[in-house]
């Protein structure tokens, strides 16, 4: 018989960097719903339109990238596309596809999304240069993601 697996134990120094990083998501998830509020947007509407407002994608794409069910994603873009903010066209590779993407007012509204989030930008400006990139390049490093 296989002894018990030992339990994982973990130093303080990196339940305290879990901790600051749960804390950081936490308050920029807060900030995104808020300024989403203001824009009459919920969270998921506005993801969806910041994350089109970088390129048109199929359904299917838009659900992979924003975790959840394409189903989930025909709401939200029918939403959006009654407001005028999205629109559907088809995918000028595969006419059979239709591609999600937003107008101009989408585009303005995710612009306007973006530049309200102040609370990532205002502590990240008060770090050098140096200190930005090394974060990033911690981050990237965390995530697996190649610079």
């Amino acid at each position: 018989m296989d002894p018990a697996p030992a339990p994982r134990t973990t130093d303080p120094l990196t339940l305290e960097v879990v901790e600051l990083i749960a804390a950081v998501v936490a308050r920029y998830h807060e900030e995104y719903e808020d300024a989403a509020a203001e824009h009459h947007l919920t969270g998921a509407q506005a993801r969806l339109l910041g994350l089109l407002s970088l390129e048109p994608l199929p359904m299917r794409r838009i659900a992979q990238r924003l975790k959840c069910e394409p189903s989930n994603v025909t709401g939200i873009v029918d939403r959006l596309e009654a407001r005028g903010l999205v629109e559907r066209r088809p995918d000028p590779d595969d006419r059979r596809v239709k591609l999600a993407a937003t107008t101009a007012e989408g585009r303005a509204t995710a612009r306007r999304l973006r530049d309200s989030l102040d609370f990532a930008r205002e502590p990240l400006a008060a770090l050098t240069a140096d200190q930005r990139t090394l974060l990033r390049d911690l981050l990237r490093r965390m995530l697996g993601v190649e610079p």
